[in-house]
């Protein structure tokens, strides 16, 4: 099996994410081929031998790689400036792989308060049933960060900009604060996609993704992945994941493959189309606020300006009349499905409230500022005007 020569890191973002890690079978296909196989043969014990003992190169087991698994890592890799990454089976697996990769029972862990539910799960409830303690903290307030950790701090993690509220992180900040401790910094960088965020070039040490969101970004499959040095990996991860078996399916590998060669196309639509949401609903009279890191009246417009390229594909607004309101604009809704996924094709819409964010008590919500008025947008591919005009028409139902 050929490396593709056309797979150089010196190419510009748009490019590797069409050609970086291709590898061609003997019969040269254009596409990247499917490599639907459990194991693999050996043309000898002596082969197999080594093989299992790492001496020789190649595949053993597709639950520890595959020739797609490969192709993606190694793509992602190079549109990411990481030296190595690992693809898991979903957004979850790789949050989850980042984290307890790094500690071990006596360890301690500070995150933001502002997470996905899910991994905001994963740090309060999981990590403590192995005696790794926890400390949620302000994500914008540095001296909070600073205050948490301890000697037996190994992880930092946030998401930024994070979910639902779109607040943006100091990235080189909060990285400094970790290496004082000889911590890593775990980022989650989904809202702002490797298009317009590189935790690794702000001093982060691991960024992991769901890939389920833009990367495939046509709602076809499940996916994730962990990026960070060769160091890193094969200390932390490498045999974590070889045992644990969160492995990334060879199909939703080659499905991943393909979402990334139009990835720069789409991101730079939804980006538009949600800015032009962001400004139109701003200052709507149905409306108490309309957040998007693209906009000046941002509160971390200067973070922003600092470590970001662009602003995302989603943006937030918080409807008056609570609850209730925010179900009449969504039911009211004609083009955009109600659904609590992310960067597809198709624009998407959820309520934080009843969905990702409900395992929070009403106090944990509201401190980090999610109302029940509040609403998740995540910009599609129609055009901008038709996604507009069925918002401002459901707004007029509220």
């Amino acid at each position: 099996m050929a490396t593709s020569a056309k797979a150089k890191r010196d190419y510009r973002p748009e490019t590797r994410l069409v050609h970086a890690g291709t590898m061609r079978s003997q019969f040269n296909e254009t596409s990247e081929a499917i490599y639907l196989t459990q194991g693999y043969v050996y043309d000898s014990a002596e082969q197999c031998e080594a093989r299992f003992a790492g001496k020789e190169p190649g595949y053993v087991y597709s639950r520890y790689s595959n020739p797609n698994m490969t192709m993606f890592e190694q793509r992602m890799a190079a549109l990411e400036g990481a030296e190595s990454a690992r693809a898991t089976a979903s957004g979850m697996a790789a949050v989850t792989t980042a984290l307890m990769g790094l500690v071990r029972a006596g360890d301690h862990v500070v995150a933001a308060k502002a997470l996905f539910g899910s991994c905001r799960w994963v740090v309060e409830d999981w990590l403590p049933r192995f005696g790794v303690e926890s400390t949620l903290v302000d994500g914008m307030d540095l001296a909070q960060w600073q205050k948490a950790v301890r000697k037996n701090t190994k992880a930092l993690f946030f998401e930024s900009p994070t979910n639902p509220t779109l607040e943006v992180i100091d990235i080189e900040a909060v990285a400094k604060i970790a290496h004082s401790v000889g911590a890593k910094l775990v980022v989650d960088n989904v809202f702002a996609t490797p298009l317009y965020q590189s935790p690794l070039a702000l001093g982060a040490d691991v960024v992991v993704y769901s890939a389920t969101k833009h990367i495939d970004g046509q709602g076809r499959c499940l996916g994730g992945v962990v990026l960070s040095s060769e160091k890193v990996i094969q200390d932390h991860y490498h045999q974590y994941l070889r045992q644990t078996g969160p492995s990334l399916s060879p199909f939703n590998a080659w499905v991943l493959l393909k979402g990334l060669e139009t990835l720069g196309v789409r991101v730079r639509q939804q980006t538009e189309t949600a800015a032009k949401v962001a400004d139109t609903l701003a200052g709507h009279g149905k409306l108490s606020r309309v957040i998007y890191p693209g906009r000046k009246d941002h509160p971390q417009a200067t973070i922003i300006a600092k470590q970001m390229k662009a602003g995302s594909t989603l943006c937030s607004f918080e409807i008056k009349g609570g609850k209730a309101g925010a179900f009449r604009f969504l039911n009211a809704l004609s083009l955009i499905r109600i659904t609590n996924n992310l960067g597809d094709s198709r624009s998407l819409i959820t309520h934080p409230t009843t969905t990702t964010h409900q395992r929070l008590t009403p106090e944990q919500r509201a401190e980090l500022g999610i109302g029940d008025g509040l609403v998740r947008f995540s910009a599609g591919l129609e055009h901008p005007d038709d996604v507009i005009e069925d918002l401002t028409a459901a707004l007029d139902a509220v």
